[in-house]
């Protein structure tokens, strides 16, 4: 397992549209899933420690963005679920349902919405404006393998604030680290 960090964010890029199913059996575009002043795009998986680390404060700080600032997020499984079990889609509506996921959990079969993004592990984040041009592309926290102490920045949760209430994101951002994503051969 791979431990790669995201490039540096290319501002002002167009999200990438997408029509893919949701562990809720609905299917989602960017249009549905984007709230009033933006939207977080975030590549994740069941299986990686990194991302095992971080559900929590996942929840807690997407739902802050949803309710307090009209920023919605979906998170998009990539990864080769033939290669790795634990990414099939019956395990990601056992994670969305036993974490309370405030977002759509939502499954990337051919991979090309990962590819169209650049995403390259797991996680990584993609902060949208309410115009869905890209601000973010940033860690969530500290926490690599292991989760960080409460008090620590909140990178993605400051930025995205930042974000719907100008428009812009932070000039200053800390790459994500995480697994990196599985390829199908």
């Amino acid at each position: 397992m791979a431990s790669l960090t995201t490039p540096i964010c290319e501002f002002n890029k167009p999200a990438t549209d997408f029509e893919l199913l949701g562990t809720d059996g609905n299917n989602w575009t960017l249009d549905k899933a984007k709230g009033k002043n933006g939207l977080l795009v975030m590549f994740i998986c069941n299986h990686c420690p990194y991302v095992k680390s971080i559900q929590h404060r996942l929840v807690t700080d997407l739902t802050s963005l949803r309710d307090n600032h009209q920023i919605n997020s979906i998170a998009i499984m990539s990864n080769d679920p033939e290669e790795y079990a634990e990414d099939s889609f019956a395990n990601m509506k056992k994670i969305a349902e036993d974490m309370g996921f405030p977002f759509p959990y939502v499954i990337d079969k051919t991979q090309a919405i990962a590819k169209a993004y650049g995403a390259v592990c797991t996680p990584d984040f993609f902060g949208y404006n309410q115009n869905l041009k890209l601000q973010y592309r940033g860690r969530l926290d500290e926490s690599r393998k292991q989760t960080s102490p409460e008090d620590v920045r909140r990178d993605l949760l400051e930025a995205m604030i930042e974000v719907a209430q100008t428009g812009k994101g932070p000039l200053e951002q800390i790459p994500s680290m995480g697994c990196s994503i599985k390829w199908r051969q």
